[in-house]
């Protein structure tokens, strides 16, 4: 117990207490925007299908931009881009509630949900960016990495139990109008808050690293970026290893045991009667996952990503088969709750590897079509695994999740893993106009950032 709360003491000492708290905050309302959207226009529509559509098109907004957003934040800086995605999207979401509201037709509604999701400001993948890339200014261990990414993992985790818990509640109180207002809310002071963090300046970005009057460089003066910035030369772009793309397919498939999930809960508890009940086990999920996800942050570093991944995937599709047999509400809970273990372990495996594999230079890039990769599948699983429980029953919707898992083991076995890293870790840029922040030596004695 106390292994895992000294590598977590360390994490925090890297980030700052605030930037987590920040970062959390920052990222529930893209968890609220999807689920309220679609009870938002449902009540004031009287329309499953313009709700579907709505949130279909902010699904698509989310997947199609999502990487174009990470990639300019590779380029430009995460504080310039994320300051724009925020107020974008709060305008965008306050424009989606007052649309509805005014009943505005199916057209409109949804090219507005478009935007909405297309300018939802990364705050996951940018957070664990910037994580880790203070862990690398600091030249932690692969440990504190791994645990940088529980961590993220399991706010990710949390805003997913969270944000659509509060737009249920939201709804039954009031309306749900005042979820999504709250979530422009959000967006607009926490992610503001998130891109003004002084932790920005370590992710100021590839065209920062290139001029020489900003004074960029490191602790060790003066480095491959800073050389390629006298020419005015930009990174070549790298084509990443195939392990990269096996993992964006291996989250693409937990979208769809996400998406398959969420379409055969529903089913069934309509099926047994108790519909409200939905939400509950599906939050019990998520609940166990996030718990488990932060125990692996006391994984020792010499259980590498390979195992983990395919002991992950192999997990969920171990625990996923019972669902096949699943038609009352106690084994439903039972079942459904013991399979949020494997959840997290392979998310917080999948990031790792893509952080581990990625060019440094395309981090935010790659981060970001990996979270795309899972919303796609989701939203694709949803919409085919509810369209099967009509048709066929909870159970089909239950068997797309157990095939998705069939598939993510078998990537996982499949696919050649690199027993290091594939690039060297970038080396953080703070401009020389930013005060240096202070250090604090971890127990080991290693100088950590100390973000504020």
């Amino acid at each position: 117990m106390f292994g895992i709360v000294n590598t977590y003491r360390r994490v925090i000492a890297l980030t700052g207490p605030l930037l987590p708290l920040v970062s959390f905050f920052a990222r529930l309302p893209v968890a609220m925007s999807q689920f309220g959207s679609v009870l938002l226009v449902a009540e004031t529509s009287g329309s499953i299908a313009t709700a579907a559509v709505v949130g279909g098109t902010l699904s698509g907004g989310q997947v199609v931009s999502g990487p174009v957003l990470g990639r300019l934040a590779d380029r430009y800086g995460q504080r310039p881009v994320v300051l724009a995605a925020a107020a974008v999207n709060a305008v965008a979401t306050a424009a989606l509630v007052a649309g509805a509201l005014g009943g505005l037709a199916t057209v409109p509604l949804a090219a507005i949900g478009a935007v909405t999701g297309a300018s939802a400001p990364l705050i996951g993948p940018l957070a664990r960016t910037r994580s880790v890339a203070l862990a690398h200014r600091a030249r932690a261990d692969e440990g504190v990495v791994g645990a940088v990414h529980s961590l993220e993992g399991t706010l990710d985790e949390v805003s997913f139990v969270l944000g659509p818990a509060l737009v249920g509640l939201a709804a039954i109180v009031a309306h749900p109008a005042v979820a999504l207002g709250g979530a422009a809310a959000l967006v607009a002071v926490f992610g503001t808050a998130f891109a003004l963090h002084p932790t920005a300046a370590v992710t100021a970005g590839t065209r920062a690293q290139a001029r020489p009057d900003e004074g960029g460089t490191d602790e060790g003066g003066t480095d491959e970026a800073s050389t390629q910035g006298r020419t005015g030369d930009t990174p070549a772009r790298v084509r990443p290893p195939g392990v990269v793309y096996a993992v964006r397919g291996s989250l693409a498939l937990q979208g769809a045991m996400f998406g398959a999930c969420q379409a055969g809960i529903a089913a069934l508890t309509i099926q047994l009667g108790v519909p409200e009940q939905a939400a509950v086990v599906y939050a019990a999920m998520g609940v166990v996952s996030a718990a488990v996800g932060l125990s692996l942050g006391a994984l020792p570093a010499r259980i590498g990503l390979r195992l983990r991944w395919r002991a992950a995937t192999g997990a969920a599709l171990v625990l996923s088969v019972p669902l096949l047999f699943t038609d009352t509400l106690g084994p439903l809970y039972a079942v459904v709750t013991v399979l949020g273990a494997a959840y997290a372990p392979h998310l917080i495996t999948a990031f790792a590897l893509t952080e581990r594999a990625a060019e440094p230079a395309r981090l935010a890039e790659s981060m970001a079509f990996a979270a795309s990769s899972l919303v796609a599948g989701q939203a694709i699983s949803l919409a085919v695994s509810g369209r099967l429980a009509e048709w066929y029953g909870p159970s089909a919707s239950f068997a797309v999740a157990v095939g998705a898992a069939a598939l993510c083991l078998t990537l996982s076995l499949v696919t050649r893993v690199p027993a290091a890293r594939t690039h060297a870790p970038a080396k953080a840029f703070v401009p020389a106009r930013v005060a240096p922040s202070p250090a604090v030596p971890d127990r080991e004695g290693a100088v950590v950032y100390a973000g504020r």
